[in-house]
């Protein structure tokens, strides 16, 4: 088949952000497909094509798989109107390339959630199959933030409720996710869970360590890898930063590593209130991520206390946690608490108690053995459940089962 893959914020190996589009695109490129990736210029992601852009993008093909690039940048750090740009303009590149060719199957990877527009035309106007994947669910998630005009959120309604209703397949991150497919008008019979998976061959105890100079060898270096977004709700962090530095706790070092509209006012709160034990890095290649997990001894989880996020979300740093085998410390409910419950691999401490954080950090740090043992039950979960082999097995077999001529449902108006 040739299948079109639209994920605005694709990354190739080497890029320090997620890379589960890269490796569910191999796994169809393996089956003999003919993949075709459309993306933009995403903060911290490295597609491998080099050489300048061209009437406003670039392409070639790379480890069999064909990624065109539009020249069109988005990030974290920019601000609300920038994105929403950004999301309008790849909406309407990637429109032009989903109609101007000729496709077997679209797969539409939100967020952002325009990234269905040219999914839905392609259906309309073309009658071509597509698969809505939720990364996201928008705008239940906006929406539990605040901050959203109403009509945005109406108009993301609309656009939600169509992509779900016209989809011959919706695959979702969660559980959670799912069911807000369901809620707007998705057939039971499409959707489906595949969760994000853990790259196995780059993290884990294979890794040869590594440790910044900031760290020194006797800290508990206690990592956060990601997005320092509002979302992400790391002020939580600073706060538990605080409540050690405030026992006289010098053993214990955390690490925050990434980018995001609120790093540089983290950075300015964490110098103000003297937290020594508070380290900022940029976003590093995941190679690097991978010898940095090796060298820790924690995992940190952080997001902002919105209840929504306990069966909304599926944070990919989680999985990079429990494929190098580190225990993980976490201000979540939900679906994470009840993962790092399992083996047990970690602790979930109430979403708003930074004490609570510091006294699950404290206890990594007092009780090296049973870290030890948690870390390598994160490794064995990661092996028994969240290979990225075995899941993108699972999407494969969604894929064919979406581009069969019965599964295809006619055209739903939102």
């Amino acid at each position: 088949m040739r299948i079109l893959y639209l994920h605005q914020h694709y990354s190739g190996p080497a890029g320090a952000t997620a890379t589960r589009s890269h490796a569910l695109a191999m796994a169809l490129a393996a089956q003999s497909h003919h993949v075709t990736i459309a993306c933009g210029r995403y903060q911290g992601a490295v597609t491998g094509l080099a050489g300048a852009y061209r009437h406003g993008r670039r392409e070639g093909v790379l480890r069999g798989l064909r990624i065109v690039e539009f020249d069109i940048a988005c990030g974290n750090a920019q601000g609300l109107s920038a994105r929403a740009g950004a999301f309008g303009r790849y909406a309407l590149e990637a429109t032009r390339l989903a109609l101007g060719e000729r496709w077997d199957l679209v797969i539409a990877s939100s967020t952002p959630l325009t990234v269905a527009v040219p999914a839905l035309l392609a259906k309309r106007l073309r009658g071509t199959p597509f698969i809505f994947e939720i990364r996201d669910p928008w705008p239940e998630l906006p929406r539990a933030m605040g901050g959203v005009p109403r009509w945005a959120l109406g108009g993301m309604g609309m656009l939600a409720d169509a992509a779900c209703r016209n989809a011959a397949a919706v695959v979702a991150l969660s559980e959670g996710m799912a069911e807000t497919a369901l809620a707007r008008g998705a057939h039971p019979d499409h959707v489906h869970v595949v969760p994000n998976g853990c790259d196995l061959d780059l993290f884990g105890p294979q890794v040869t360590p590594w440790r910044p100079a900031e760290a020194a060898p006797w800290e508990v270096l206690a990592v956060y890898a990601g997005a320092h977004g509002r979302a992400n709700g790391l002020e939580h962090l600073l706060e538990s930063a605080a409540a050690l530095r405030a026992r006289g706790e010098r053993r214990i070092r955390l690490l925050l590593i990434g980018e995001g509209s609120e790093k540089a006012r983290l950075k300015a709160e964490a110098a103000a209130r003297g937290l020594y034990n508070v380290t900022f890095l940029a976003p590093l290649p995941k190679r690097q991520l991978a010898a940095l997990l090796a060298g820790a001894q924690v995992g940190l989880q952080c997001l902002a206390p919105v209840p929504e996020f306990a069966e909304w979300t599926a944070p990919n740093k989680l999985m990079d946690y429990l494929a190098a085998g580190l225990p993980v410390v976490a201000n979540l409910s939900g679906r994470a608490a009840r993962l790092l419950a399992e083996g047990p691999c970690g602790i979930a401490t109430p979403p708003r108690d930074a004490e609570a954080m510091a006294d699950a950090l404290v206890w990594m740090a007092d009780h090296p053995a049973h870290r030890n043992a948690m870390g390598r039950a994160a490794r064995q979960q990661a092996e028994r459940h969240w290979d990225r082999r075995l899941l993108a097995g699972r999407f494969t077999e969604i894929v064919a089962g979406a581009a069969a001529p019965e599964t295809r449902p006619h055209f739903v108006p939102a």
